[in-house]
């Protein structure tokens, strides 16, 4: 069974090793220092997806209100669990729960060049690159959902 629930403490060092996990595949060493810093100072609302009751994939939503924006943060799935279809109902769920939201008219991810296909193939549209931007060899890959 596969629940999607909201991020708890207890969850962090779960979320740190699922991290762990993906570097350097996905993510480079560093980012790990920015992810606990996320989790501890800058979380808004932040997801875990438990398949048969354990964290596979995490990922977030922050709000950029001024700018009448949503944006995707923090997507990591384990990956022995990858390719299954939780990234994509991850997504999913919190797509929803920002077109939900009255004040919000955009939805936009920074990714990089590792995990772009995954949003363009859920509806993302690639406005920018710019080059070792995460770190050496990590591209900065801005999107947003086309309505």
């Amino acid at each position: 069974m596969v629940v999607i629930r909201a991020y708890e403490v207890r969850d962090r060092e779960i979320v740190l090793s699922v991290m762990q996990e993906n570097i350097p595949a996905y993510f480079a060493q560093d980012e790990m220092e920015d992810l606990k810093y996320y989790l501890d100072f800058e979380i808004e609302q932040y997801f875990v997806l438990e398949a048969e009751g354990k964290i596979v994939a995490c990922g977030g939503i922050n709000l950029e209100l001024e700018e009448r924006r949503g944006v995707i943060s923090w997507d990591i799935v384990l990956p022995s669990e990858q390719g299954k279809g939780y990234g994509r109902k991850l997504l999913e769920h919190r797509i929803a729960i920002l077109k939900s939201m009255p004040d919000i008219d955009r939805i936009t991810v920074r990714t990089s060049q590792l995990t772009y296909l995954f949003y363009q193939k859920n509806g993302f549209i690639l406005n920018q690159i710019v080059k070792d931007y995460w770190a050496k060899d990590f591209d900065l890959y801005s999107m947003e959902l086309s309505s």
